[in-house]
């Protein structure tokens, strides 16, 4: 099934409008990063459709629907504008499985973030595969305990 784009639940109604504090660079790569985001969720199985919302002020996209995922947080990084960067839950283990895969190609810090420049071109298929995998992180994990 084909994800969509379910809109902010009502408590999160300004999770659209938040992009929009962003500076022109920054806001751009980050409309970027959401658009890659929303079009691996609708090319990957079993994740149905992703509600985007806000989560510690971060534009935040939820598998609530089909559970497959853990949510990815977007956001520019504080203190650093030529930065922003997509984050994971930390006791996920996904970003174990990002260094495995592409521990050469992306920027990877600790263990909840990847962290992209502004100045840079984006990985697109290493940054998609990753996208993929925190979006079926759930479903992929159910999997593995049967």
């Amino acid at each position: 099934m084909p994800s969509t784009v379910t809109g902010p639940d009502p408590a999160n109604a300004a999770a659209p409008a938040t992009y929009d504090r962003y500076p022109g660079p920054v806001r751009m790569r980050l409309l970027a990063l959401r658009d890659l985001i929303l079009r691996t969720a609708a090319a990957t199985d079993g994740v149905g459709p992703v509600e985007e919302t806000l989560k510690w002020g971060q534009p935040s996209f939820l598998t609530r629907v089909s559970g497959s995922g853990s949510t990815i947080r977007i956001d520019a990084r504080r203190g650093d504008p030529g930065h922003y960067a997509l984050y994971v839950h930390c006791q996920s283990g996904l970003m174990d499985e990002f260094r495995a895969l592409y521990g050469d190609v992306l920027r990877l810090e600790g263990d909840r973030a990847i962290v992209l420049s502004i100045d840079e071109a984006v990985p697109d298929e290493a940054l998609r595969h990753c996208i993929g995998l925190a979006l079926t992180h759930h479903s992929r994990k159910r999997r593995r305990k049967r």
